[in-house]
Order: C-alpha cells, then structure tokens, then sequence
C-alpha cells in the first residue's frame, strides 16, 4: 500500500511550525553558518583511566588558548570555551578521585588534554 502523505495526521502541525519559523526569521535561516559558529555540538570529551591517573581529551574547533579556562575540584572537571560569538561549559564527572595540585594540561589545535594524578582512595585511620 502506497502512503498517501495527504493522509499524515501531523501534516498540519508541522506546515505550521514551518510557517512561524519562516515568519520568525523573516525567513532568513542559514542553518550551515549556526553550525559552523565554533563548538558547542561540535565539542566532544572522553575520558580514560588507568592505575593512576585520568586523562580528559576534548575537541574544542574554533577555539583559542585565551578563550579557555579549566578548572578541576578533585572530581569534577570543568571547562568553559569562549569565543567571539559562543560560550560553552562542559562538566565532567571523574571515575575516581584525583589530585587536582597534579593537573597537567596541553591544548593545540583545538584539541584540549587534561592529565591528573588519581588520589588515594581512602586515607587509613590508626586505631588507638
């Protein structure tokens, strides 16, 4: 059987949304040119563990060294990106613990990475 789009339930709501977008914009919309404004759905994080430490690796496109701030509490990683037309904050909770003191960081290229030392899990209590 052959769809008949006529026959789509939703047709009218989405001839509508299309209309107050046109209407919105005037209907100007350069969806290419928002997607290439810098980051935000372009900013992508991993984060790898080992024995002791973690890495955070983040893709930043169109960002500078100046317009970066990284900050870290021990368990949450934060970055915020600037650039002339965007702001975006990341936070990143950490699979362990770590010693933010041990923070090393590099970023080139827009391709930001984090190493941190892993702190020791539990501190041992003498019994007396």
């Amino acid at each position: 059987m052959r769809r008949d789009d006529r026959d789509d339930p939703f047709d009218d709501f989405f001839r509508e949304i299309e209309r107050m977008m046109e209407e919105m914009t005037g209907g100007n919309v350069d969806i290419s040119a928002e997607a290439d404004a810098g980051f935000g759905d372009d900013a992508h994080f991993s984060v790898q563990t080992a024995d002791d430490a973690v890495r955070v690796v983040g893709d930043l496109p169109g960002i500078d060294k100046d317009g970066l701030d990284v900050k870290c509490d021990g368990r949450t990683l934060t970055v915020v990106a600037r650039s002339e037309r965007r702001e975006y904050e990341e936070r990143l909770d950490l699979p362990a613990p770590v010693d933010e003191h041990t923070a090393a960081a590099s970023f080139n290229n827009g391709v930001l990475e984090v190493t941190l030392e892993r702190a020791d899990d539990s501190a041992d209590i003498d019994l007396r």
